[in-house]
């Protein structure tokens, strides 16, 4: 992923920069890290050279990604902390196999893994089943999660509630640009925000079957529409830049009438 570099690039702007973003003061960073606000005011205006373990410290506090607390590292002089080890690598071996598990163990209902760029690394039968129809040019490698579901010629047209579920993915995609920065991820926000919302989805067509605690996505399927709730889980601690970024989204019927057309169509 590319990340976007600020005008100061010093270690000390850095993590001024995201003690801002996330709207914490000297004071309360400092009680955090049991450090003192004047040392850390001397670290943002570049008196004081922060040791690894305070940047390592600092960045957990003010919960900076883990690619970027490479970044910070380096800025400051040090070594990356955290490796980018490739999802192919051997010893990604038993992730791999785990993951595959979970997308297989999910089926019917639809399961995918993405990246942090919204490419999709892994997807079940589920997902193959709502992307029947779609040309072939926007399922080709590498196939995004994004670029697939807004595309006028992608899912977009049988969503049946596209303006409030473009709406969703649209500040999903806002909040990960302010949390990582990425030159990558901002293009394609431009890219799918560009696209019209087609004249025919059906946004206005009261639902009674909407579930109050979370926003459904309501799309066709061979003249049925299937309501689905999304999940999104991410790995815990994770060590790896990779690893940090990986995202596994699961849809779960929102009525009894979706879990049944699913298990209809299983063999």
């Amino acid at each position: 992923m590319t990340t976007t570099a600020g005008i100061d690039t010093g270690v000390g702007p850095m993590l001024r920069g995201w003690r801002e973003q996330r709207r914490i003061s000297q004071l309360e960073l400092a009680l955090r890290a049991d450090s003192s606000a004047r040392h850390i005011s001397f670290i943002e205006t570049g008196r004081s050279r922060p040791s690894q373990e305070m940047i390592l410290r600092l960045a957990e506090h003010l919960e900076v990604p883990v690619r970027e607390r490479n970044a910070l590292l380096l800025a400051a002089g040090y070594a990356p902390q955290y490796a980018e080890t490739a999802l192919d690598d051997p010893s990604m071996g038993a992730l791999r196999e785990g993951m595959e598990r979970l997308l297989r163990g999910y089926e019917p209902f639809p399961a995918l893994i993405v990246d942090g760029t919204y490419t999709v690394l892994a997807a079940n039968r589920g997902i193959a089943m709502l992307a029947e129809g779609v040309p072939e040019r926007l399922l080709a490698p590498p196939l995004n999660a994004m670029r697939l579901t807004l595309h006028p010629q992608g899912l977009a047209p049988r969503i049946r509630n596209l303006r409030q579920w473009r709406g969703h993915l649209l500040e999903q995609m806002e909040r990960q640009i302010a949390l990582l920065r990425s030159d990558t991820l901002r293009e394609l926000y431009e890219e799918v925000a560009a696209h019209p919302v087609p004249d025919a989805v059906d946004d206005d067509t009261p639902d009674h079957t909407v579930v109050p605690f979370a926003l459904p996505m309501r799309i066709e399927h061979r003249g049925t529409v299937l309501s689905f709730i999304s999940t999104i889980a991410t790995f815990n601690t994770p060590m790896d830049v990779t690893v940090s970024e990986l995202a596994i989204e699961t849809f779960l019927p929102a009525d009894p009438e979706t879990f049944a057309y699913l298990q209809s169509l299983t063999p």
